[in-house]
């Protein structure tokens, strides 16, 4: 996606980046996309980055938005199916980083536990790039949510942990690649 001004279409709710503060950008206000991925946008409002959500695309004059989820079979017995959460979590980002927080090790455990016959309790161990992080709450919703979406998860239980801190060991290659730390 160009990085090209554009005007807001209408007024359009939006977290400051990285306090995580909620604001009003108002309808006419002038925006540079600076990220698009997962299924929100990172964008430049003056001098200032925010969070929209992709269910406002709208108002940034790009039509709906929705991350794609990779489909994966589930099982035949209705449990969840931990490829497709691993999936699902690869479309949560950051938004000041453009890499999925699967690739840069902020998940250190993610495991399903069977809550009957139907159905699976998704347990998530993650921690943020810095404890300070004032996006955290938003990245660990995001991430509730995005679990929370795939067949047959009834419940998700979030552990935010900073022990063992998180460092760039713990990102993948391909993240290191993309992020030039080669």
């Amino acid at each position: 996606m160009a990085f090209e001004t554009i005007k807001v279409k209408r007024d359009v709710d939006a977290i400051l980046i990285p306090l995580g503060t909620p604001v009003t950008i108002p309808k006419g206000s002038e925006v540079r996309i600076t990220q698009d991925l997962g299924d929100s946008y990172t964008i430049s409002v003056n001098m200032n980055l925010a969070r929209v959500e992709g269910k406002d695309a709208d108002a940034l004059g790009i039509g709906d938005h929705a991350a794609p989820h990779a489909h994966v079979d589930q099982p035949v017995d209705g449990r969840a199916n931990i490829d497709e959460i691993w999936e699902a979590l690869k479309n949560c980002y950051d938004p000041e980083i453009p890499v999925n927080i699967v690739d840069l090790g902020l998940i250190y455990d993610c495991q399903l536990v069977d809550v009957g016959e139907v159905g699976s309790k998704v347990m998530i161990v993650m921690t943020l790039t810095a404890p300070g992080c004032g996006m955290g709450p938003f990245i660990v919703e995001d991430v509730r949510s995005k679990a929370a979406d795939v067949k047959n998860v009834t419940d998700v239980h979030i552990e935010l942990v900073f022990d063992p801190p998180w460092d760039r060991t713990r990102m993948s290659d391909e993240a290191r690649l993309q992020l030039g730390m080669f």
